[in-house]
This record gives C-alpha cells, structure tokens and sequence, in this order.
C-alpha cells in the first residue's frame, strides 16, 4: 500500500471524522432530520442530543482525557490494548446512563436501543482486549452499519442512501486504519462483525 504524506495525512482524517466518540452524534442528527425523530418537540429534540453529547462523546472523553493526566494510560489513542480495558468499561457506564436518561421518553425507544447496542460494543471490545485486540473504530461503523440495515429492514423511509455511505465510509476508515498500520484486516473484520452483531441483536431483542 502506498503510504505518500498525503494517504496518511487523510487517512487521519478520515480516522478523527469517523472516531467512535463522534458517530452516535452523526446518528442522532439523522434521526432528527430523516425520520419522525423530525416531529419531537425543539424541547425533546435538545434532550436527548444532550444526553447523547455529554455521555456518548463529553463524559468517555474526559474519562481518558483524566486517565491520561493521572498516568494510568500512555497514548490518548488507546493504542496500547491494555490501557484500552478500564476506558471502554467507563465508556460502556457513559452508554448505558445515556439509555437510562433517554428512556425517559417513551417514543425515543429506538434510540435507547441503540444506546445500549453502543455499551455491548465498548464491553465487547474491553472483553477482547484482555487477550487480543480489535478495532474499535470499525467496531463502531459495524453498529453504525447495523442500525442503517435495521431501519431499512422496517422500511423507514430515506435511509437507503444514509446506509450506503454508512457502508462506504466503513470500507474507507478500514483502508485508512490500514494506511495507519493501527490493525491487521482480521481486528478490523472482527471489529466489524462484532459491532454488526451486538447491534443487531440490540435493536431486535433488547428492551
């Protein structure tokens, strides 16, 4: 693979833009334009893109951003894999009070569920971490992926193309993971497949 200056500078970009922490933003503001999320109140609407904020991305970042200052992790990317256990069990805490503040709202449902789709995966990928390592950003585009599969499945309306960028943007991020030399293509399919999984059984199964 030919790794010039400007692959790897895009390819960090690409990493940043599609970071774990700032995808359940992306989905919520497709929810809130595409589907009947669009009918919520503007009261509604902030709360839950507020409870998705601070616990999806504010509250996981300032774990690691303190874990950092204290010493107890080296790499604010997490690269090490067993630095990667205490942050993704606190990530999966931050999931699992956002399902808990959003189940507040009866008709956020399929919200909430993703919510917890998005703890299974950061305790999937702490479990792994233990004794291997997967990626965590392709772990997070395989829950993206499946959502988008999902909400085709029930047929809501204009979320067809939203799932084929979805699929783009995956095979894109693990290309740049790749560039990056951060995984291997196996801790990218399994991270993949691990976040499809999880997603998948969350949105169906879960409660």
């Amino acid at each position: 693979m030919n790794r010039s200056p400007i692959a790897i500078r895009l390819s960090r970009i690409l990493s940043w833009s599609l970071h774990p922490l700032v995808l359940p933003l992306y989905l919520v503001l497709l929810l809130f334009s595409q589907t009947t999320f669009a009918l919520f109140s503007p009261a509604v609407k902030w709360y839950l893109c507020g409870t998705v904020l601070l616990y999806g991305t504010l509250l996981p970042a300032l774990c690691v951003g303190v874990m950092r200052l204290r010493g107890w992790i080296h790499d604010l990317r997490l690269a090490d894999r067993r630095e990667r256990i205490i942050p993704l069990i606190c990530g999966a805490a931050c999931y699992l009070l956002a399902a808990s503040t959003i189940g507040r709202v009866e008709a956020a449902l399929f919200l909430r569920k993703f919510m917890l789709a998005a703890a299974l995966c950061c305790l999937f990928c702490a479990a792994t971490s233990t004794r291997w390592q997967v990626s965590l950003h392709l772990t997070a585009m395989g829950s993206a992926v499946a959502l988008l599969v999902v909400m085709n499945i029930l047929a809501i309306p204009r979320m067809f193309l939203p799932m084929l960028w979805c699929i783009i943007g995956a095979g894109a991020l693990a290309s740049a993971r790749l560039m990056l030399r951060r995984h291997t293509p196996l801790q990218l399919a399994i991270g993949f497949a691990g976040g499809f999984g999880l997603t998948w059984v969350a949105m169906f199964f879960l409660k």
